[in-house]
């Protein structure tokens, strides 16, 4: 094609032909379908292929197997060019509510798998997927088919649950199936329990016949793969070329173009890096570069072949070949089963992971210890090979091959029986992540002995490039591979992998023993495999064998154990019952609808913001000149364009600016917005409005605020008894300290709103993703200066919210409210997931120091904790995360003597916010760590100390607070017993002492949390309840249904009231013009106050329905209400309710801060690898009084949800910032929540029976965040397994593990002789890399 002309693209939707005449090059598949098309369903949540919610099944024909080719892909990376020729199914193209449910959207509906629902069609399109390739999959198949998905909602056992149904293994054991065992061989069932959640015989077949057949247009012709493509934008050109030399002409003309694949790299670099290519090659359709070839030598695939193919080439390789023949293939196996999700590992090339250069590349060293085979070629100098080695890798992402080479294939060799091969990788989260440390090693023997010929070691992670140590590769050659080899090459690699301290990445000491740890793990698995064929005298002793196992984990196990309703409550009465979330099958759908799925509004703009790129600093000057200029942009908005107050404050006012006049405090503060008329016109457009400073030292950590003395307020204490004189009497006194990081929401909705003027009178009418309307609504008119009557803020449903969107949504909707009113037009804004985790705070990092006192015995006397919180450069809720971490310093003990002292440091981060336990987690983790210090003291066990300090009833608080109808005992018993704890320890401290890599550990741990806003003001709650003429019924209430189930609740709650079926009523949404000045959705009220406000409401209708009742008894519900209607009587009541008796006063320290309490307890069994940090969950029971639940399926759902996100929190997700505030977690690249294969191997979840709760509706409890604690029997349990570990080694008595527990800090707890080599740096000898904030 010649000119300016740009090729057609054509493709499918849905069955639908779609043909774009002007293909932009930078137009994603996501952007293309949702802004397009309309097809919505598919989410944006982080734009970068870490999440999955825009995960779409994507068909081909191949034209040389002749086969119809299905794959999930994430459509926010795919290009849109790439499409031509396939066909595309999203969630809409499978099943909708009017028509009929797919079974798969079915299944996960029906079996409580959807929460917010967000990230549910991304599950469905992967699910899918994998049943349009294999309609009956393995348990396991099925599982790993949702490595790059997440979900920060359900725990993923509910979803696992459902999709179980469709694997081979389900109830095809009879009897003995693990549904009928219900994963715990402990369970006794008393009469009037259940642990069926799900009716699965009533769900559809799977039939393939009702599938979408592949378009015949597509699979008749072959033109769609032979044709060459030309797609111009604005400012890019793409190419597709289809012969080799078309592909070399390209090279040659245009060097520095970039060939892209499956744009899992470049799709990145373009939109977080600004990285700017004008002309993108796509060599998918070249034969030579999709081609595989077996030869004498071994496998070549082509440049082009993807990820998925090579690993299913290489499984029928292994299967073919004999087993010394293939021992790299099964070590590329083994790396891939940990590179990515499926839906990278389906378009991504082999090429592109090599040509790319990666540091910390999972394949290029394996690639380099094998020493693989490249076939390169230019037009200029034709073809040649390169063998992977050394010298390949020039400099950071730089190759040995020439601006106009490109890589034509790569041969993967065979390796002889005296061969050996093995790879390594470690990373925060076993799947799709990237790696700390990953290595490949080979080793050579001579003839029939283990004398070594050759070594060959690569490493990534350790260096600017993948690195080979030739000088332990040199100097091992000749030696037996013996223990003596061991440490010698131990030091040699130390010499020759130095990592300075504060290198890039940080980790430096761990980073460095994993290279160690990583070879002796090869060692000892060769070492055996020269046992068994005595060729060594070595041997090698059974307790290090669990050293060499390659990470296995069994298929998933649960049960779920409550109390079923009484067997004479009428049928249409839904409370108690475990109903199905309203909204779930919206969601498996795709038809819910969100923020940003909603129409775009006549006239709308788009708001991109300019944020601070210093922590502090004061803002000499601001120029959006070039910004204005650029193409679709209307106006820049800043603090001049605000008409009323421009600043605001969650708790106090005038806390924080809404744009920065003079100086900003934090990285990411909002300066101003460009508003333009496309998202990408916005964005682009505010990256060029230019910002000059004058840098201020920052404050970042707790630490440098207690040593600037920089804080909020003054101290506040809490306390009971005489502690100094408790101290003086104790045993033991010991003191300590413990650290708990911050914590990333990651709600998959990111913070969004609409902004719409309506014209008159200052009316303003907003669409917000946030779970407190009401300060959106205040702050806003505050703002624009009008009375909050013409503020009138609505939400439908959030996609996620666990406080990130109580107070922090403002700093988000009054800009764009700002920026609507000047202009008279509506604004619309949805963050990306990198603006979202840099502006929007997150949970608060703590730091506490204390001193305990307890008796031989192990009775707690006294405890005097002083406790920080990083509060960021606002004070936001600070203050009220603090009281409550205070109020719950204590956990479930009774310490008679016991004085907390809080303090709120003011730092230069983004402002830390309220997260789901609001404070009360890390307060309860700082009596826990005083619990184990106890214990490790003592010589006993923690389980003992804290049954021995558990609250019983009628003890008081150290606040004061009369415990009534506790029952942390009851769970406490019930949870050893479910658990069969006792046993299990014994085969935990067996296993222990016949293993010395592999450890266990095995804990039980209480939580206590106590339910009420500690501002009292807050404990309120509204509701209007609509009786139309019908009989059909609207409920409106307080509270925002962010997937916590409140909507279903309160509509069962209703139902209950006015004594009809829950399908007559229904609720819309909330809007601050149907119920006004409602509190936030948070501190696990939300069916406490406004399930009490409902059934105010409804009591209120039916006194009035009542004489009309008693006249016709034998009348329906609708003859009632017709009847009252012509009789003038309203069928329309609010409901009020404010929680009586409660109150704290921090003056007199008197009072009854909470109603009551939710009480559980966990069990968790945890293995850990003492040689790389890793873990994993085996078990956990958890046993949780949630008084008479409303809903069981929703209150378990809350429990495994709360369990899992607490979990990220004890041992996976870590925050990095720089000693300058540079935040570095920035997506789910570089920041892990747990994911599918990260739950407990074995989930008991059991509700409490015979709990009776009079304080609140229908004597359930409040369920949202007490559970999150439980998760810290993860964290001492492998703490538990890293005190036998260091006992092995010597080392014994207590020691700090901050949390998280990542690899790195559970293995450098792990000393030994390995860590012992690498000396932590001395603290102030250098920059660190990150700080712990």
């Amino acid at each position: 094609m010649t000119g300016d002309m740009s090729s057609e693209l054509v493709f499918y939707v849905n069955g639908i032909k779609v043909v774009e005449e002007n293909a932009e090059p930078e137009t994603t598949l996501l952007q293309f379908l949702r802004q397009k098309l309309g097809l919505t369903g598919t989410k944006l949540g982080c734009g970068e292929g870490g999440c999955g919610a825009c995960t779409v099944m994507v068909s081909r024909f191949d034209h040389y197997s002749k086969k119809i080719c299905h794959f999930s892909v994430n459509a926010c990376l795919a290009p849109l060019c790439s499409m031509h020729g396939m066909a595309v199914t999203t969630v809409e193209g499978i099943g909708s509510v009017k028509n009929g449910l797919h079974p798969v959207q079915e299944r996960l509906a029906k079996s409580h798998g959807s929460q917010c629902g967000f990230c549910t069609p991304g599950i469905i399109m992967s699910m899918y997927t994998l049943l349009r390739n294999d309609p009956q999959p393995t348990i396991e198949h099925m599982e790993k088919a949702f490595e790059g998905n997440l979900c920060r909602c359900t725990g993923y056992r509910p979803i696992l649950d459902g999709f179980r149904t469709f694997t081979k293994e389900y109830c095809a054991m009879g009897e003995n199936c693990c549904k009928n065992k219900n994963g715990n061989n402990n369970l006794q069932l008393e009469d009037g329990v259940g642990t069926d959640l799900v009716k699965t015989k009533a769900f559809l077949p799977l039939d393939a016949t009702q599938d979408p057949i592949f378009p015949p247009e597509l699979q008749n012709s072959a033109k769609f793969d032979t044709d060459y493509l030309i797609y111009r934008g604005e400012r890019v050109v793409w190419h597709r070329p289809t012969k080799l030399d078309e592909l070399l002409d390209l090279k040659s003309t245009y060097p520095d173009a970039r060939l892209v694949v499956g744009n899992t790299e470049i799709g990145v670099e373009m939109k977080f890096k600004n990285m700017k290519y004008p002309v993108m090659i796509a060599p998918t359709h070249i034969p030579e570069l999709v081609d595989i070839t077996h030869t004498d030598l071994g496998i070549r695939f082509g440049a082009s072949v993807t990820l998925s193919r090579i690993d299913q080439e290489l499984k029928e390789a292994i299967a073919k070949y004999s087993e010394p023949k293939t021992r790299v293939f099964t070590a590329v196996i083994e790396m891939l089963r940990w590179f990515a999700g499926y839906q990278i590992r389906n378009v991504a090339a082999v090429a592109g992971n090599i040509i790319t250069a990666s540091p910390i590349s999972d394949l290029n060293p394996l690639f380099l210890a094998c020493g693989a085979v490249l076939e390169v070629q230019s037009k200029e100098s034709g073809r040649r090979q390169i063998t992977m080695d050394e010298k390949f890798f020039l400099g950071y992402r730089k190759t040995a091959l020439t601006s106009t080479e490109v890589v034509i294939n790569i041969l993967l060799p065979f390796t002889s029986k005296n061969e050996y091969f093995g790879g390594y990788k470690q990373a925060y989260r076993r799947e799709d992540d990237i790696a700390t440390v990953n290595s490949g090693i080979y080793v050579v023997f001579e003839d029939n002995s283990n004398v070594i010929k050759k070594l060959s070691l690569a490493y990534g992670g350790m260096a600017i490039t993948t690195i080979m140590p030739t000088r332990t590769m040199a100097a091992v050659v000749g030696r037996k591979w013996d223990d003596s080899l061991v440490m010698d090459i131990c030091h040699l690699l130390a010499d020759d992998l130095p990592l300075q301290p504060g290198s890039p990445g940080g980790m430096v000491e761990y980073r460095r023993t994993l290279t160690i740890s990583f070879f002796f793990k090869f060692y000892l698995s060769v070492q055996m495999q020269l046992q068994s064929m005595h060729l060594s005298k070595t041997k090698v002793p059974s307790y290090l064998h669990s050293a060499t196992a390659p990470f296995h984990r069994d298929p998933s196990k649960s049960t779920q154990i409550y109390q079923e309703v009484a067997s004479g409550q009428l049928e249409e009465d839904p409370v108690g019952r475990p109903i199905n979330h309203l909204s779930a099958m919206k969601q498996a759908t795709g038809e819910a609808v969100y923020i940003d799925d909603m129409p775009k509004f006549q006239n709308e703009l788009y708001m991109g913001f300019v944020m601070s790129k210093k922590a502090y600093a004061n803002i000499k000057s601001v120029d959006a000149s070039e910004a204005l200029s650029m193409p679709g942009v209307v106006d820049y908005i800043s603090h001049v364009d605000v008409p009323g107050k421009n600043t605001w404050g969650a708790a106090l006012p005038d806390d924080e600016e809404i744009f920065a006049t003079t100086q900003v405090l934090c990285e990411g503060q909002i300066i101003g917005g460009i508003v333009a008329e496309t998202q990408i016109q916005a964005q682009r457009a505010a990256k060029c409005v230019k910002v000059e400073y004058e840098e201020l030292k920052p404050i970042i950590t707790i630490k440098e605020a207690i040593e600037a003395g920089s804080f909020f307020g003054s101290p506040q204490k809490i306390s009971c008894g005489d502690v100094e004189a408790a101290l003086q009497q104790a045993d033991h006194v010991i003191e300590g300290e413990c650290h708990v990081g911050g914590q990333e929401h990651f709600y998959l909705e990111t913070q969004a709103v609409i902004a719409i003027p309506k014209g008159e009178d200052g009316e303003m009418e907003m669409f917000i993703s946030t779970q407190n309307p009401t300060e959106s609504q205040h702050v806003t008119a505050e703002a624009l200066n009008v009375p909050a009557n013409r503020i009138v803020v609505r939400v439908k449903r959030i996609g996620g919210g666990f406080g990130g969107k109580e107070t922090r949504s403002v700093k988000i909707s009054t800009p764009v409210a700002i920026a609507a009113n000047k202009l008279g037009r509506p604004v619309r804004v949805m963050l990306d997931r990198d603006e979202d985790m840099l502006m929007t705070g997150t949970r608060h990092p703590f730091y506490a120091k204390y001193k305990i006192g307890f008796m031989d015995g192990g009775k707690i006397t006294a405890l005097e904790i002083n406790i920080y919180n990083n509060a960021g450069m606002s004070q936001d809720l600070s203050w009220a995360v603090m009281h409550r971490a205070m109020f719950h310093s204590d956990n479930a003990y009774k310490i008679p003597n016991l004085s907390t002292t809080g303090h709120v440091c003011r730092t230069n981060i983004s402002s830390n916010t309220a997260f789901r336990g609001f404070g009360g987690p890390q307060g309860m983790m700082v009596v826990e760590q005083c619990i184990t210090d106890v214990a490790y003291t003592l010589g006993v066990s923690p389980v003992k100390v804290r049954e021995l300090n558990l609250y019983q009833e009628g003890d008081r608080t150290h606040y004061g607070q009369l415990l009534e109808h506790c029952t942390v005992q009851r769970c406490w018993d019930e949870c050893l017993n479910q658990s069969d704890y006792f046993r299990r320890k014994k085969e935990v401290d067996i296993f222990n002492s016949e293993n010395r890599w592999k450890k266990r550990g095995i804990t039980i741990v209480p939580t206590k949390f106590g339910i009420a806003y500690t501002a009292l003001f807050l404990n309120q709650a509204g509701a209007l309840v609509h009786i139309y003429m019908d009989g059909s019924v609207l409920l409106t209430h307080a509270g925002v249904e962010m997937g916590q189930g409140l909507h279903t609740k309160m509509i069962q709650v209703a139902s209950r009231a006015l004594r009809i079926p829950a399908s007559k009523i229904h609720t819309s949404e909330v809007g601050t013009n149907t119920v006004p000045n409602t509190s936030a959705t948070a501190a696990s009220c939300g069916s406490d106050l406004n399930g009490m406000a409902v059934i105010n409401a409804c009591k209120t209708l039916l006194e009035r329905l009542e004489p009309i009742m008693l006249e016709n008894p034998k009348g329906t519900w609708e003859d009632w209400i017709k009847s009252a209607y012509i009789n003038r009587i309203s069928l329309s009541a609010t409901g009020f309710y404010k929680t009586p008796g409660i109150g704290y006063d921090f003056n007199t320290g008197k009072g009854r801060p909470f109603n009551y309490f939710t009480s559980g307890v966990a069990c968790s069994e945890v293995e850990i690898d003492c040689l790389t940090g890793d873990h994993q969950v085996l078990r956990t029971d958890i046993v949780m009084d949630v008084g008479v639940s409303l809903n069981p399926a929703i209150d378990i759902g809350q429990i495994e949800g709360g369990f899992t996100q607490g979990y990220g929190l004890m041992m996976m997700e870590q925050q990095k910032i720089s000693p300058k505030g540079i935040l570095y977690t920035r997506g789910p690249g570089n920041y892990k929540i747990p994911g599918f294969g990260d739950i407990p191997v074995q989930f008991n979840v059991t509700l409490l029976k015979g709990s009776v709760n009079e304080k609140a509706v229908y004597s359930s409890k409040a369920i949202g965040e007490p559970p999150l604690f439980l998760s810290s029997s993860v964290f001492f349990a492998a703490k538990d397994a890293i005190a036998s570990a260091r006992a092995d080694a010597g080392h014994h008595g207590n020691f700090i593990l901050p949390s998280p527990a990542t690899p790195e800090r559970v293995r450098m707890a792990c000393e030994d002789q390995f860590t012992d080599l690498f000396p932590k740096a001395k603290e102030g000898t250098f920059t660190p890399w990150f700080v712990e904030l």
